[in-house]
């Protein structure tokens, strides 16, 4: 009887450990909400999304205020169209304004919105039209290649070593005197 309820109570602990673990696996990997929060949508546009991701968090001031939703081409302006659901208890400005972050130096891209000044709020649908674009790590080291280059390219040749800037005044005499 002992070893039949020992058996039971392991069996219990297994069950609840896997549990825990897939509710750990999904809340890390933003594949699962778990709160029933009303959500209203916005939508915004970017050059470039880089590497965000559905699913990554939508923040302001680093606090998670909602998520992205979607992310296609806009077939008209060849934009990225990033929808983003938004807690309904946090209203925007109007005139608020959205930048695709790195959390870190390598770390996950998420959707940060900086709030405007006007009076009036961001409705449901509406669309966010000052942003900022993903900054591709890729592009940036190419930009610092490329100038080091081109500085490198119109730099004045080192002096040889050992040797001053400005030719010796005893040299310059001679050569004028020679020219004589």
């Amino acid at each position: 009887m002992a070893k039949k309820s020992t058996e039971t109570l392991v069996g219990v602990f297994v069950l609840l450990g896997i549990i825990a673990l897939a509710f750990l696996a999904l809340k890390a990997a933003n594949l699962a909400s778990f709160s029933a929060a009303k959500t209203y949508t916005v939508r915004a546009r970017f050059d470039n999304i880089g590497g965000l991701k559905k699913n990554a968090p939508v923040r302001s001031a680093g606090v998670s205020v909602g998520q992205v939703t979607s992310i296609t081409l806009d077939k008209n302006t060849y934009q990225g169209l990033v929808i983003m659901k938004i807690n309904e208890g946090v209203q925007f400005p109007v005139d608020s304004s959205a930048k695709i972050l790195t959390a870190g130096l390598l770390g996950d891209q998420y959707v940060g919105i900086e709030p405007g000044s006007d009076d009036k709020n961001l409705a449901n649908n509406d669309l966010i039209k000052q942003t900022q674009s993903a900054v591709v790590l890729e592009n940036l080291i190419g930009q610092l290649i490329f100038n080091k280059a081109a500085d490198a390219g119109t730099a004045a040749p080192a002096p040889a070593p050992g040797s001053s800037l400005a030719p010796a005044p005893a040299a310059s005499a001679a050569v004028t005197e020679s020219k004589k």
